[in-house]
């Protein structure tokens, strides 16, 4: 799905952050729960280097333990990197992030530095409810509506952290295309941005192979149909999504679906794995070489016929 969805100031962000960046101390990446790969801003990895990492996986409440606890593990093993999932609004999880950065920057805390936090996040994975809920008090605009912070900001926690927002970064290109539709499907991505429903019968191909029976139970359906448009149809009928002379409003079931896998009223849903992104990285590696090969044949084969020419 081609999505382009990079606005102007992001460009600026990201000089601000390679520039601010040596200062810092600790970065915290705050990703959505639900698709830790595809929240997972490549920039990050590139602009911070080697400095220590929380990766908060956000919106833990509406993700699938299970598939979180894999996560959990995925990200372990990684260099300098712990992950931590929690609910941003929980005040008891904002209390053990605190702790666990105070503890990763003890180091600056034994010099009577205050630690310095940059917090990181693509659009709409609830950076700046954590960092409200960090400061104890409103700092940071929210709302649903990706890219609303768009100046970098330090607030001082006066407990030993002061943090460095960003703005949320959301890159131009998706090297996994199925990336994109994850992202449209968790509302990171502006809605004017995307075709609803060609993202809703994504959502719904997934859900009808990974949470049969939450997807059954949620729009009360005796049995599964056997593809994704069939599946909106029958659920735009289901919840009277209809337009004049009874045709059925595919638009405004695919914003149903969006709506309540967003909010969670379908059930706890992962929309990604480790095993399942590995084979999807094996096969984009996989189709890169082939281009790549492609390309050289080609080249080959141009040089062929030059010489013949000449000849």
């Amino acid at each position: 799905m081609a999505i382009n969805w990079f606005p102007g100031h992001m460009n600026k962000a990201r000089k601000k952050i390679s520039e601010a960046m040596p200062d810092i101390d600790l970065v915290i990446e705050v990703l959505d729960a639900r698709l830790p790969f595809s929240s997972t801003n490549p920039l990050v990895n590139e602009l911070r280097g080697d400095k220590p990492t929380i990766k908060v996986l956000n919106k833990a409440d509406l993700a699938d333990p299970s598939t979180t606890a894999a996560w959990v593990s995925h990200f372990s093993e990684q260099a300098q990197t712990q992950a931590l999932p929690m609910v941003a609004e929980d005040r008891k999880q904002v209390k053990q992030l605190i702790a666990l950065a105070k503890k990763v920057g003890q180091a600056q805390l034994d010099k009577n530095r205050a630690v310095r936090v940059m917090i990181m996040g693509i659009p709409n994975v609830g950076k700046s409810t954590l960092i409200n809920a960090l400061a104890g008090r409103y700092i940071a605009r929210t709302g649903n509506e990706p890219a609303v912070t768009k100046a970098n900001q330090m607030i001082d926690l006066k407990n030993g952290i002061i943090l460095s927002d960003t703005p949320g970064i959301l890159w131009p290109r998706f090297e996994n295309e199925l990336s994109g539709y994850r992202l449209a499907a968790s509302g990171a991505v502006k809605d004017t941005a995307i075709e609803y429903t060609d993202v809703a019968m994504f959502a719904l191909d997934y859900l009808r192979s990974a949470y049969e029976k939450e997807l059954t139970a949620r729009f009360k359906l005796k049995e599964t149909p056997e593809n994704a448009e069939q599946l909106l149809n029958t659920i735009a009928a289901k919840r009277g999504c209809l337009r004049a002379g009874g045709v059925v409003d595919l638009h405004k079931a695919s914003e149903i679906v969006l709506h309540e896998l967003r909010a969670g009223k379908i059930g706890r849903i992962s929309m990604e794995t480790p095993a399942m992104i590995q084979v999807e990285s094996e096969e984009i590696e996989r189709q890169k070489e082939e281009a790549a090969a492609a390309r050289e044949a080609a080249a080959k084969e141009e040089s062929r016929g030059k010489r013949h020419h000449s000849e």
